[in-house]
């Protein structure tokens, strides 16, 4: 049995028997490394999900922006603006 779903216009996850998933793995791996969900589904109830890892972002390493950042030699010294209520 082979259906999926349509959400909003978008297939978001497809279901598939674990007897026709020999003949196709290949392309249900790509299926779900495209960001689609595939449901692999044993006596038509779902057994195994296919979805794609994620990547995530490497962290920034201490002291990467040293040099980017300039702070001016009077940024702690109270506003002109404020001198008044000193």
């Amino acid at each position: 049995m082979k259906t999926s779903e349509v959400f909003r216009g978008v297939q978001v996850m497809q279901y598939l028997d674990v007897t026709q998933v020999q003949t196709q793995i290949f392309h249900l791996l790509e299926e779900a490394a495209s960001g689609k969900e595939v449901v692999i589904t044993k006596d038509n109830q779902p057994f195994v999900k296919l979805v794609p890892i994620i990547q995530s972002q490497p962290r920034p390493k201490f002291g990467s922006a040293k040099g980017l950042i300039e702070i001016a030699d009077d940024f702690d010294e109270p506003l002109e603006e404020f001198r008044g209520y000193m």
